[in-house]
């Protein structure tokens, strides 16, 4: 099969390309290098995608003429692809351009492919809301802009679903970590903290905040187990993540016993919007995909800990 990966010298798109490849499919990556973070690690990314045989092109989705440097054979495409998160630095515009209208210049490419068995769109828990502890079947409460466009997105793409121009679903992702986490990310940040001995900033409140810590490769089974189910994922949103819940603070404590050092916190104002909890509910990913996430939370970290170790020490 050959498969287009929006967002492919990202953290999870990157690690879902390496995912493909091994299993045996052709892949093309996407991305448009944006500044939003070091551009150092999506060019160490894009230079393990390429030693993997992935082409990375360079290429915005919010170009009309995008489109002219893909091919017309395309079997899957996995819409990673995205201005990602809650950061102050980020304008409404840019969460507007880069998770609509990027998507919506994708849905034209998509309806001109011939073949295209699926399209899947990443999707987040955070279209929940303050707390993502839900079904798939409940209404959405985003209280982000960061939510709000995602789930936008993620209806532009359901609606072509709906219309029947082609088989789509979206994967709603939980607090995804491990290697090439984004370097503001919790784990990377905290690893980056207790090595260069810098104060962590931890948001006031947070500490208590519960998450669905969920490690990159039990995200990636779960995505890739979308392919030659496109009939039973159609019109589908399926939530991906672990039901373990950890605290910030048990995050904290995780890090520093692996790393066997004390982390200085520096306590911040709260974030607008910051959710309050996440527990994946997974009942549908069960029964549709057979999924099931087995690594721990101090696995994840130890894994992420030896990447930040091996490229940036």
């Amino acid at each position: 099969m050959k498969i287009l990966i929006t967002g492919a010298a990202g953290f999870i798109g990157s690690h879902t390309a390496e995912r493909f490849v091994t299993l045996g499919h052709e892949v093309i990556g996407i991305d448009n290098f944006s500044p939003y973070y070091s551009l150092e690690l999506k060019q160490l990314n894009t230079k393990a995608l390429t030693n993997k045989g992935v082409s990375v092109i360079n290429a915005d989705l919010r170009d009309a003429d995008f489109s002219e440097t893909l091919p017309n054979d395309i079997d899957y495409i996995f819409h990673f692809a995205a201005q990602p998160g809650i950061s102050k630095t980020s304008t409404f515009e840019d969460y507007f351009s880069n998770n609509i209208i990027a998507t919506k210049n994708l849905i034209d490419y998509a309806l001109t492919l011939k073949d295209l068995k699926l399209f899947v769109n990443i999707g987040t828990s955070s279209i929940y809301g303050l707390e993502a502890t839900f079904p798939e079947s409940i209404a959405p409460k985003p209280a982000s802009h960061y939510g709000v466009t995602k789930l936008a997105a993620e209806q532009l793409v359901l609606q072509k679903s709906r219309e029947q121009h082609f088989k789509a679903c979206s994967l709603r992702l939980y607090s995804v970590i491990g290697p090439r986490e984004r370097p503001e990310k919790m784990y990377t940040k905290l690893i980056a903290c207790a090595f260069n001995d810098d104060a962590f900033p931890l948001y006031d409140g947070s500490a208590t905040h519960l998450r669905s810590f969920t490690y990159v490769g039990d995200i990636v089974d779960g995505v890739v187990s979308v392919v030659d189910n496109e009939v039973k994922v159609d019109g589908e949103i399926i939530n991906l993540g672990t039901e373990v819940e950890h605290t910030t603070q048990e995050g904290i404590e995780a890090v520093e016993a692996v790393i066997g050092k004390s982390i200085k916190i520096n306590h911040v104002e709260a974030r607008a919007g910051d959710q309050l909890r996440t527990k994946a509910n997974i009942d549908k990913a069960r029964a549709l995909l057979n999924y099931n996430p087995q690594t721990t939370l101090m696995d994840g970290v130890k894994s992420q800990v030896d990447w930040y170790k091996a490229n940036f020490l």
